[in-house]
């Protein structure tokens, strides 16, 4: 990861146009190509910020962050204060809670649920950023990702635009789409998740508990 402080201005122009004024500021570069804007205050969310894949171009007092969506995010420094780069190592990923653990399992083992003809081929599948809950493919041959939430959020559906992003760069996966299981999805996830052609599906705890699994049981729940 990569931490810049500085005085600077940014603009974005996209879908709409943003304009953040002069004053000292945290920048922040993670590995997988995301950057974000942070002031000192205003909790944990970034003033703003790019998301990978995008392309950053630095020259002398200017940075210039595109990405494939035509958006594009102009850093313009004035005076670096800090700027240094931290190797912080693979990323375990979240520890899922006992909900989740199991909820894991049990659709692990009962796939279709998810989506008819869905199939199990591996659980907890490795990725540099950690691992997919599960990969699956569909009735049409295609690689399916599945990420697990109790709770479907929107962090939920960025989680998952990274793991997709690693996985369809795997030439004998690609192309690899998503779907986000939980037990509830907001209505703010669902959103998202449609911009980033992901799917998602809510599922019922209690009646999964109950039903019989029907794919081979590669996994002890």
């Amino acid at each position: 990861m990569r931490l810049l402080v500085a005085r600077c201005s940014v603009d974005y122009t996209g879908r709409l146009a943003a304009h953040l004024p002069m004053a000292i500021r945290l920048i922040m570069v993670k590995a997988d190509g995301c950057v974000a804007i942070h002031a000192d205050g205003g909790a944990y969310k970034p003033l703003n910020w790019m998301n990978a894949p995008n392309h950053l171009e630095e020259s002398p007092g200017r940075w210039v962050v595109t990405n494939p969506k035509g958006e594009s995010l102009v850093i313009t420094l004035e005076d670096v204060i800090e700027d240094r780069s931290i190797e912080l190592g693979p990323d375990p990923g979240l520890e899922k809670d006992g909900v989740e653990r199991t909820l894991q399992h049990l659709l692990a083992d009962r796939a279709a649920v998810i989506e008819p003809g869905l199939e199990i081929l591996e659980r907890e599948y490795a990725t540099d950023l950690g691992p997919v809950d599960l990969l699956c493919r569909d009735i049409g041959g295609q690689v399916v990702a599945v990420e697990i939430k109790r709770r479907g959020e929107i962090d939920g559906v960025e989680q998952l635009t990274r793991y997709l992003e690693r996985l369809n760069r795997d030439t004998t996966l690609a192309p690899v789409r998503g779907i986000l299981a939980a037990m509830t999805v907001t209505p703010q996830a669902r959103t998202l998740a449609a911009a980033r052609g992901i799917g998602w599906v809510e599922v019922d705890y209690d009646l999964l508990r109950g039903l019989e699994g029907r794919a081979p049981r590669l996994f002890e729940v």
